[in-house]
């Protein structure tokens, strides 16, 4: 965050510099608010195009085994270019490197959820999954695992079938 704002602080800078070599070139035929304004679009455009440009730089460093799941796209009236195109705020990636099963239940896995955010901290959350019966339950204290690999005292939520995150979970199952 704080180097997006000297990020923004620069753009600024800059093209109010430019503006000033320009006018100053043309011996002061332009109008003096044009240097702030040059300086505040820049610094508008250079915020949007962070805010576009979060969801595509996080993606692309994203370790292997690592799969969106689902991205949830943000609007927002304090930000009217989201309206026509919304962009993504957060999303969930499913860690496919860290899936375990049990010989005897293939149809059931853990796998770290990760949940990524544009102005908050990564979050990974090891998940339950049952495959055939399309439910999840979080993997917390007082979860218990018998010898066949069956899950004991788990909170069971269902889930439709075509969730993505169920989907990205189970692919392969």
């Amino acid at each position: 965050m704080f180097f997006e704002l000297i990020g923004t602080i620069v753009a600024g800078a800059a093209a109010a510099l430019i503006v000033w070599a320009l006018n100053r070139t043309l011996k002061g035929r332009l109008p003096k608010w044009l240097i702030p304004a040059a300086a505040g679009a820049a610094m508008l455009l250079a915020t949007i195009s962070s805010e576009y440009g979060w969801y595509g730089r996080t993606t692309a460093n994203m370790p292997n085994g690592m799969v969106v799941a689902q991205a949830m796209e943000e609007q927002a009236f304090y930000r009217p270019w989201t309206y026509a195109r919304p962009f993504v705020s957060r999303f969930v990636a499913v860690d496919r490197a860290s899936q375990r099963t049990h010989p005897a239940r293939p149809d059931q896995r853990i796998v770290d959820l990760v949940f990524y955010g544009r102005w908050t901290r990564t979050a990974k959350v090891p998940m339950l999954f049952d495959c055939a019966g399309a439910r999840r339950a979080d993997v917390v204290d007082g979860i218990d695992f018998g010898t066949d690999g069956e899950v004991l005292n788990a909170e069971w939520r269902s889930l439709q079938h075509n969730d993505p995150v169920l989907k990205a979970a189970c692919e392969g199952a």
